[in-house]
């Protein structure tokens, strides 16, 4: 009895054996056929994480000199050079900041120039300020009509009131009728149609 049992356990470590380098020569095969696209992928991965990291280190050190270029221009405005240097480091950073000179400087042509920026925000700003800075009602208007306005309301409030100047009561009501109720500006259209706009 007990030499059946040895031989039914060496028969079952032989095959666990047998499995086990079955195994191993179908994994070494499948080194073999695969080792190229394996290698490849490890590098590949290697390059990527090298490439995301210069892109960081870069980038941080793009909105480094920026800001420096910043701080140097709120010194000295009117520096040329570090405008120009600006310009090429930070495009949408250089928009702003014209913005804020030309709103400053209440230069109509500067931000004529930046209506068209694609620069977030700074485009909306200038056409909003261009139309209230020329006193344009019908400007105003057209820029309150866009869905994404940032000052939409306001730009109706102050279209009202060019309206309400020239004499054209009618079409200040229909202005301050498109604010809507949830809006801040809504108080001064309310107070501008019952006692401005008669």
């Amino acid at each position: 009895m007990s030499l059946k049992n040895d031989i039914n356990m060496v028969k079952e470590e032989l095959n666990s054996e047998e499995k086990f380098f079955e195994k191993a020569v179908m994994t070494e095969k499948f080194v073999k056929k695969y080792k190229k696209l394996m290698i490849g992928s490890v590098v590949a991965v290697v390059v990527l994480v090298g490439a995301n990291i210069t892109y960081d280190i870069t980038k941080q050190n793009q909105i480094a000199q920026a800001n420096e270029l910043l701080s140097e221009l709120s010194k000295d405005a009117k520096n040329t050079k570090v405008l120009a240097e600006l310009q090429v480091t930070s495009p949408n950073l250089y928009d702003v900041w014209m913005l804020s000179q030309a709103v400053a400087d209440e230069n109509v042509e500067a931000l004529k120039n930046l209506t068209d920026s694609k620069t977030m925000i700074v485009g909306d700003i200038a056409t909003y300020e261009l139309a209230q800075d020329t006193n344009n009602a019908q400007a105003l208007s057209s820029y309150a009509s866009k869905q994404e306005a940032i000052y939409r309301d306001l730009a109706q409030v102050q279209s009202a009131v060019i309206l309400m100047k020239e004499g054209k009561t009618a079409q200040a009501h229909q202005k301050l009728a498109l604010i809507s109720q949830e809006s801040p500006m809504i108080k001064i259209a309310q107070a501008l149609r019952h006692y401005g706009v008669k």
